[in-house]
C-alpha cells in the first residue's frame, strides 16, 4: 500500500475527543477524499513512442537505398511485399536466421557498433549462399532496455551497408524497447534473410566427387564466432583494447566486420563454374563446418601449410594457451568460406576471384573417408 493510499483510508476505530465528553457524543471526523491518481503514460513505464518514431524517420532513406526492383511499398506497413525475380523458372526460397553472439558485448564496451550491423547480415546471407541462392530481402530485430537513437541508427546503417554488399533489400524490422529486460546500454540483434534459387541449380553437396579441390576465401578476422572464448582470453591476459599488433590494434582486428561473399560467388555461378559444394566457416570452425557439405564416404584433407594464419588468431592462441584442435573447431583461423570445384576448374575459379580482389587459394582436396571427420595435413 502506498503512503497516499494510507492517508486516504479512514480509520476503522472511533476517534476520541480531546477532552472530557461531559455527556456529549463523540466528534466524528470526516474521511479525507481519495487522492487523485496520476495519469500514467507509456513513457513513464520506460517506453518512448516519440523517440521510436523519430528513429524510423531517421532510417527511412537508409533503408530505401537498399531496395531492389522487386520491393513493393516502403517502410511502415504491417508486412513487407516482395515479388520473386522473373528470371527464375522454378524458384525455391531459401531462408536463414542468425545473430552476432557475444561480439555484441565487445562492440558495446568498445563503442564500435556500426560493424555489428554488417556482421548480422553476413551471418545470414553467407549461410543461404551455400545453397547457391541469391539473397532477396532481409529483416532485423533490435531489442534494448532504453532506446538510444544514435546507437540504433549506427547499427541499422551497418545493416544497410551489409545488405548492399549482398545485393538484398532491407525491407523492415522490429525495434523493441523493453525496460527491465536489459542493462543500461545493452542491446541484442537478430537477422532474418530470404533468398531465391533455381530449383535445378540448387547446391547441396551431393555432386562432390573424389579428387575435387577445396578453394578457400579469406576471412576478415574472427567474423562473429568464438567471442565468448575471445572475451575470456582478454580477461585472463589482461590485454587492453589498444594493444598493438603488426597491423593496427587488437580491438580493430577483433571488431572487423564479417566478410560478405555473395556477389563474387554468384558471379562464379553465373559464369558457369561448377561449384559442387560450399561451406560458410562459422560456429564450429573449420572442423565443424566442412563436414556439413560432404556426402557419405567422402571427406576433406586440409593442407595447413597452404596459408598463413592471420596474426590475431596466433595472438589468441598464445594468450589463451588454446590447443590446436580447439582453435580449429572454434575459429575460422583465416578461412571464411570454402568452395568445392572439379580440379580442372580450380585455376579459372582462382583467377575470377582475383579479379574481384579476393585472394583465394587451394585449401585441400576431397578424398574417400568418414564425412564426419576432416583430415589435416
Amino acid at each position: 500500500m502506498t503512503s497516499a493510499e494510507k492517508r486516504s483510508k479512514p480509520s476503522s476505530k472511533p476517534t476520541k475527543p480531546a477532552g472530557k465528553s461531559q455527556g456529549k457524543p463523540p466528534i466524528k471526523l470526516k474521511a479525507a477524499p481519495p487522492a487523485v491518481p496520476v495519469s500514467l503514460t507509456y513513457a513513464d513505464a520506460g517506453v518512448d513512442i516519440d523517440r521510436g518514431d523519430a528513429l524510423v524517420d531517421d532510417i527511412k532513406k537508409i533503408v530505401k537505398s537498399t531496395h531492389r526492383p522487386e520491393v513493393l511499398g516502403g517502410v511502415g506497413g504491417f508486412g513487407a511485399l516482395v515479388t520473386i525475380p522473373t528470371k527464375y523458372k522454378q524458384p525455391v526460397l531459401v531462408s536463414g536466421t542468425d545473430g552476432v553472439g557475444t561480439k555484441l558485448r565487445l562492440g558495446i564496451e568498445s563503442g564500435r557498433v556500426e560493424g555489428l550491423g554488417q556482421d548480422l547480415v553476413a551471418m545470414c546471407v553467407n549461410d543461404v549462399l551455400v545453397n547457391g541462392a541469391e539473397p532477396l530481402f532481409f529483416l532485423d530485430y533490435y531489442a534494448t532496455g532504453k532506446l538510444d537513437n544514435s546507437v540504433a541508427a549506427a547499427v541499422i546503417k551497418g545493416i544497410a551497408r551489409g545488405c548492399k554488399l549482398a545485393g538484398c533489400a532491407l525491407v523492415g524490422g522490429e525495434t523493441a524497447e523493453m525496460p527491465g529486460m536489459y542493462q543500461h546500454g545493452d542491446f541484442d540483434l537478430a537477422g532474418f534473410c530470404v533468398a531465391v534459387a533455381e530449383k535445378k541449380k540448387l547446391i547441396d553437396g551431393t555432386k562432390i566427387a573424389k579428387g575435387d579441390v577445396l578453394i578457400a576465401l579469406p576471412s576478415s578476422g574472427p567474423h562473429s564466432n568464438g567471442y565468448s572464448l575471445i572475451r575470456k582470453i582478454l580477461e585472463v591476459s589482461r590485454a587492453t583494447h589498444g594493444e598493438k599488433l603488426a597491423k593496427g590494434t587488437l580491438i580493430e582486428a577483433l571488431m572487423q566486420p564479417t566478410h560478405i561473399y555473395v556477389k563474387p560467388v554468384l558471379k562464379l555461378l553465373e559464369a558457369g563454374i561448377p561449384l559442387r559444394g560450399m561451406a560458410h566457416i562459422t560456429g564450429g570452425g573449420i572442423t565443424g563446418n566442412l563436414t556439413r557439405m560432404f556426402p557419405k564416404g567422402l571427406t576433406a584433407v586440409v593442407d595447413m601449410a597452404s596459408w598463413t594464419r592471420p596474426e590475431v588468431f596466433s595472438w589468441l592462441q598464445a594468450q589463451g594457451n588454446v590447443e590446436e584442435d580447439e582453435m580449429r573447431r572454434v575459429f575460422n583461423c583465416g578461412v571464411g568460406f570454402v568452395l568445392v570445384v572439379p580440379r580442372k576448374h580450380a585455376d579459372e575459379t582462382l583467377a575470377m576471384l582475383k579479379a574481384d580482389k579476393i585472394r583465394g587459394w587451394m585449401l585441400g582436396e576431397v578424398v574417400p573417408g568418414d564425412a564426419e571427420h576432416v583430415q589435416y595435413a
